[in-house]
């Protein structure tokens, strides 16, 4: 691993394959002329197939679209996270993270107009300007480029590169209207172009090798249960010379404290709301040997990336050492390159 704490690192990206299947109808031709140019072309999530539609005619599994997103998650698949999905929706609605009001999206990630995630959107706001100042808009290979945007949630980061003149598209489990994917409507009135929504799991991405140059975990790697898959997964879809980043995934120093947060918080999740979460076996955190494991099961090198994030977050692990508490997670930022 190569941690760099300046700001004029840059990532070399190297030329995008040309070569694409021949007469394939792209995903953004099935959803809507105005997102045609995007190109993207379709794998079936089910059996792997290179698809020409929406219809896989070896398994028989169809992608549909409904409300503008295009659902690709298999039935077997959708029933092991139906359970995940019922507790997160629940929790996430207790804790107050949506609005029927177009401007508390349209403010994020750098204003919480619910004032109650405030610390977090704080958190968020800070990863996103670094992400985007330090790490892509320095790749002059990445102008305009396509970014999938992994753990999309409301489609906040989606809206916000799409404002920069990028690419995204928007992927995660969630559909509903506060808290998924349905809620990136908020922001289509706001575009020229509505970007392209998928609701899929991250291990079985529904699209075709190498049509991204950039993919983003947007404070979603820890849901994984299996760091390496998700990632040779992410690794396939982007091109050669392209980057996949983990943005806003805790990180300790030992395994335990992380585990002891793991603890912690299904605990306190049962006494609030009535379920530990932890209905799928998620990873929820890394650790420099995790990261180490990656790097040799996958062939990759990790550049890390260290926001400031204030004061105040920077002496939390100094206190919390004084008062002889649980090691505090932080958050970095690591970008991999695919050669």
């Amino acid at each position: 691993m190569q941690e760099s704490h300046s700001s004029k690192q840059q990532l070399g990206m190297a030329e995008e394959r040309a070569t694409a299947p021949h007469k394939r109808e792209s995903a953004a031709q099935a959803l809507d002329p105005d997102t045609a140019h995007l190109d993207l072309l379709l794998q079936c999530p089910r059996c792997r197939a290179n698809l020409g539609g929406l219809e896989c005619p070896f398994c028989g599994f169809k992608m549909h679209v409904s409300r503008g997103i295009v659902h690709a998650v298999p039935p077997d698949r959708a029933e092991h996270f139906a359970r995940f999905l019922e507790d997160y929706e629940h929790i996430r609605e207790e804790e107050g993270r949506g609005s029927c009001d177009d401007d508390f999206y349209l403010n994020l990630p750098y204003k919480d107009r619910s004032h109650r995630n405030s610390k977090q959107w704080k958190i968020r706001a800070r990863s996103y300007d670094f992400l985007l100042s330090q790490l892509i808009q320095r790749s002059r290979e990445l102008d305009g480029g396509r970014i999938l945007d992994i753990g999309a949630g409301n489609c906040w980061m989606s809206y916000r590169l799409a404002k920069a003149r990028y690419r995204p598209v928007a992927l995660d489990l969630l559909v509903n209207d506060f808290d998924g994917l349905g809620a990136g409507t908020h922001f289509g009135k706001h575009l020229t172009a509505m970007f392209p929504r998928f609701q899929a799991e991250f291990t079985r991405l529904p699209f075709q090798d190498e049509q991204f140059d950039a993919v983003v975990f947007n404070a979603s790697f820890h849901y994984a249960e299996d760091y390496a898959v998700t990632l040779r997964e992410s690794l396939r879809c982007v091109r050669k010379g392209g980057v996949v980043i983990v943005s806003d995934t805790p990180w300790y120093s030992n395994g335990e404290s992380g585990r002891r947060m793991v603890s912690e918080r299904r605990a306190a999740f049962l006494t609030r709301y009535g379920t530990a979460s932890d209905s799928i076996e998620s990873l929820e955190f890394l650790t420099d040997d995790r990261l180490q494991t990656l790097e040799e099961q996958l062939s990759i090198q990790w550049v890390i990336y260290s926001p400031r994030y204030g004061w105040r977050w920077a002496i939390r692990p100094l206190l919390a050492k004084l008062y002889r508490r649980r090691e505090p997670s932080r958050f970095r930022i690591y970008a991999a390159r695919k050669s």
